[in-house]
């Protein structure tokens, strides 16, 4: 009988000891993995409910919300969307007011806040967006800064850093990331601002595409010299521009340019863990259909590099 009792303790430690190797190699094996998401308006014809539960409805947690000139009364109802179906919105995005014109002749002068005759309206709406965000807990602010001057020895370099730590103090104040998004300049100049305006909260949204449609250099590439600031990332392909006049060309995922699968490798290298936003600048059926096979890419992609 004491051979019995024995062997059933030594059995119960053995297992006891098999379960803890279990947990222990479980708690191992789960990493930490960026969250997918995609970009949705909630301004315009869709309410914030509606925009919100399609999110859900592609089966995706998270977005980056487009708010437009953050109308009175937005708060409230995209709130209660984001808690009704459970998705998370890691930045509020907004371009302010005025026209702009997304080529290579007309951008330089309408686009983001370095043009002059638009920098203090839009610098305003990016005020509204930070002070929407915070009554909604969304902890980030989104835009393109616009066409940054490569020469720091121009006149409108300084008064772009100036404009970009304007919009960035208030976000700070407010508790929140301030993300420039990549696209108009090359990398080396995003980085110059960035250090030249000097604050902690300055950070860059990546976007894949943007610098390939822009002719501005490779997303891959630019992770060597913007890594370490990347606090969000746009899940978006295209093509070189061909024409001098015009950008790229925006195509699904998978079909252009972007080294996805050397991007997740590197994104992995830095520990990159943010949010990866879906962005398929078209509209109608298509643009789902791209969506959806976007997600089921990237999740490959994820799920293969963060193990």
């Amino acid at each position: 009988m004491q051979t019995l009792r024995l062997s059933r303790r030594r059995l119960a430690q053995i297992a006891a000891s098999a379960a803890g190797t279990v947990l222990i190699q479980t708690a191992q094996s789960t990493v930490a993995r960026p969250r997918l998401g995609v970009v949705v308006g909630v301004t315009g014809q869709r309410t914030p409910g509606e925009a919100i539960a399609e999110v859900a409805a592609l089966g995706l947690r998270t977005c980056q919300v487009s708010v437009g000139l953050s109308p009175e009364g937005l708060a409230g109802p995209l709130t209660q969307a984001l808690d009704r179906y459970g998705v998370e919105a890691t930045a509020a995005m907004t371009l302010g007011t005025g026209p702009m014109v997304w080529d290579f002749y007309h951008g330089p002068t309408t686009i983001g806040i370095v043009p002059l005759r638009t920098r203090s309206a839009r610098i305003d709406a990016l005020k509204r967006a930070s002070d929407l965000a915070k009554l909604c807990g969304i902890k980030a602010v989104h835009t393109h800064c616009g066409f940054i001057p490569e020469d720091p020895n121009e006149p409108l370099y300084g008064q772009a850093v100036d404009a970009i730590r304007e919009a960035a103090s208030h976000c700070r104040a407010n508790g929140q990331t301030f993300l420039m998004e990549t696209g108009q300049e090359t990398p080396i100049t995003l980085l110059r601002a960035i250090q030249d305006v000097g604050l902690d909260n300055v950070g860059v949204n990546l976007d894949t595409a943007n610098l390939i449609l822009y002719g501005k250099g490779e997303p891959l590439g630019a992770l060597d010299v913007i890594g370490q600031y990347v606090r969000g990332l746009h899940a978006k392909d295209g093509k070189y521009p061909t024409d001098p006049k015009k950008l790229g060309e925006e195509v699904p995922i998978g079909s252009g340019r972007v080294d996805f699968s050397g991007l997740m490798k590197r994104l992995r290298q830095l520990n990159y863990t943010g949010p990866i936003t879906i962005e398929r600048e078209i509209s109608g059926p298509r643009q789902r259909a791209d969506i959806r096979a976007s997600k089921t890419y990237l999740e490959r992609l994820i799920a293969e590099e963060y193990r």
